[in-house]
């Protein structure tokens, strides 16, 4: 069954610095942009903390979902000029998809909350499951423009978040390891990072896509350019995604939160500890049916309020955490192995003595557990591998077609690191006191044992 809305009287384009314009000829995508879930997106950075450490990543999930849709409208219209359906099931492009594959597009983030992966990691709320609730829940404005197409169509768009659409372009549209959520990030984060490393081919690649009776494959004469797209994912990971510095401020935060939420749990928490809005999060009695409402009223600006007005909490640690964050007072951080591993817990028995507590002032992170991949066509998640289609017909994996990717796929990438107060290096306070113990600590730092940090 297709999906079909009424066309705009006359197309809205959208200036964008990335796709220099994007086109909206549908009536229904031009409602759901102005639905108030959607327009929430403005207030959340596509980026987290990342922007502490490259200040122009300013970007939020609100252009990024607008580059996602416009994306997907390319990628319809190159199937339907090139691979156009003849008969029900011949693998091609069956253009009455076009509606539904636009919205889960332009919808696919709408669930992301404030700090977006940072704040689910500490409150295990699930991104994909709230977008569908957002999608499916009829209070929403969402909800209520999507039923004017059709009373399943919420469900339908739902489907393709949760990748039980039975259109498998559709869903490899949205969600593979080359579709236009990870396109459009990619160019996104590099051109507002400043950074140059995600600079990809995109009209090249989408020339060489094309739709088969599994999903989307490409064509093996853009080999090259697939390639390519996957060297910039690579080095994104490596100088943006994985940066010590955005790390560090997400460490921060995580913990600023940690501890909001066990002054929560506490009857001795303070009279004037009342982040009303956060309450179902830091309890844990959130569900995500009833309260929906108050998730969406959370954004990154709730939060740095919150966080503004905590820094004169009687709480120390929370007051102290909340400092750092806002006044961007990042910890230091040093490399470690394997092997020296287990000095950490003598550096946060050393942090311990100086004052800290070492459960909210030190973190052993590896950036392998961030929230990006690199492409491993062996990994259990579906759609993990980018097929090319030769010229008999045949399909090859894409690291099996080339060296260059087999190469750096399925290696260890990023590095794990231990992160303390910079004090622990730099002691303003107390140094005759405390002076052996900073010795001490220096001591394994500086002594090759681990690591020497880099310059915040």
């Amino acid at each position: 069954m297709g999906y079909y809305s009424e066309p705009l009287k006359q197309e809205k384009v959208i200036r964008d610095p990335v796709h220099s314009h994007i086109y909206i000829q549908d009536q229904i995508i031009m409602d759901l942009i102005n639905t108030t879930e959607f327009q929430r997106l403005r207030r959340i950075h596509q980026l987290g903390t990342t922007s502490q450490t490259f200040p122009g990543a300013e970007h939020t999930r609100f252009t990024h979902s607008l580059g996602v849709y416009e994306i997907v409208r390319r990628i319809c219209n190159q199937f339907q000029r090139n691979y156009p359906s003849q008969t029900p099931g011949d693998g091609n492009w069956d253009d009455s998809e076009r509606l539904v594959a636009q919205c889960a597009g332009l919808l696919h983030d709408i669930g992301h909350g404030a700090y977006s992966h940072t704040f689910e990691h500490i409150f295990k709320t699930n991104h994909e499951k709230i977008t569908q609730a957002i999608i499916t829940n009829p209070e929403t404005e969402v909800n209520q423009v999507l039923r004017k197409v059709s009373p399943d169509f919420p469900n339908q768009v739902a489907s393709v978040i949760n990748k039980t659409y039975p259109n498998q372009q559709v869903v490899q549209m949205i969600s593979s390891q080359c579709d236009a959520d990870r396109m459009d990030y990619l160019l996104r984060d590099s051109y507002f990072t400043g950074a140059q490393y995600g600079k990809f081919d995109l009209d090249r690649i989408l020339q060489v896509m094309r739709p088969y009776q599994d999903g989307i494959c490409f064509k093996i004469s853009g080999l090259h350019s697939i390639e390519y797209y996957i060297v910039c994912r690579f080095q994104m990971y490596l100088q943006v995604y994985f940066h010590p510095i955005s790390r560090s401020m997400e460490v921060i935060l995580g913990h600023l939160l940690l501890r909001a939420k066990e002054l929560a749990d506490s009857p001795k928490r303070s009279a004037d500890f009342h982040p009303d809005i956060l309450m179902p999060f830091l309890n844990g009695t959130f569900d995500y049916e009833h309260d929906l409402k108050d998730y969406l009223k959370l954004d990154d600006g709730v939060l740095n309020t919150y966080f503004s007005t905590w820094r004169d909490d009687s709480d120390s640690i929370l007051a102290d955490l909340s400092q750092r964050f806002i006044d961007r007072k990042p910890f230091k951080s040093a490399i470690f192995t394997d092997e020296n591993k287990p000095l950490l817990p003598k550096l946060q028995n050393i942090i311990e003595e100086t004052g800290f507590d070492p459960e909210y002032y030190s973190e052993s992170d590896n950036s392998y557990n961030q929230p990006y991949d690199v492409y491993n066509p062996q990994s259990q998640h579906s759609n993990a591998q980018i097929e090319l289609i030769q010229k008999d017909g045949s399909f090859v994996e894409l690291s099996q077609a080339s060296l260059l990717v087999r190469t750096i796929t399925g290696k260890d990438i990023g590095d794990s690191r231990f992160f303390f107060p910079k004090e622990m290096l730099q002691p303003e306070k107390n140094v005759e006191l405390f002076k052996p113990l900073y010795d001490n600590f220096q001591s394994y730092i500086q002594n090759d044992k681990i690591k020497q940090p880099e310059e915040n």
